[in-house]
């Protein structure tokens, strides 16, 4: 992933980077990656890397099913109100994030990812 970030200059040229990788009680590792880019990042690019929505199942239903069966937090709520996510029957980590149509730049850079309602050509499904 570094390589495609850095050398194949997804966003652009970087000044630095930098990661660490971290392995959870449950075996699995994941990367905390910070890449200094010298000039700032436009929202479409980032529409253009990571998705924070479902791939519509109609067009792609292998790649559905890989994200609805390797990505998906859940169930939770009300499915499963004792899931390791709910403290007194409320989300305990800020999600679900809310709808947005756009994905924009927040507070000290952090992006609110494009996530669109169904209203808006945005896909739910129920996963059990």
């Amino acid at each position: 992933m570094i390589d495609l970030l850095v050398k194949g200059k997804i966003f652009g040229c970087f000044r630095f980077f930098m990661y660490s990788v971290e392995w959870q009680k449950r075996g699995l590792p994941h990367a905390h990656i910070l890449i200094w880019l010298e000039m700032k990042i436009r929202a479409e690019q980032i529409d253009d890397v990571i998705l924070a929505e479902l791939p519509d199942q109609e067009v792609d239903p292998e790649l559905f099913d890989v994200v609805k069966a390797h990505m998906v937090h859940g169930p939770c709520g009300s499915y499963n109100p004792r899931s390791p996510c709910m403290k007194n029957g409320i989300w305990s980590k800020r999600f679900p994030k809310p709808f947005s149509t756009e994905t924009v730049t927040g507070e000290g850079g952090y992006p609110f990812y494009r996530r669109r309602s169904p209203e808006n050509s945005g896909i739910r499904t129920t996963i059990h």
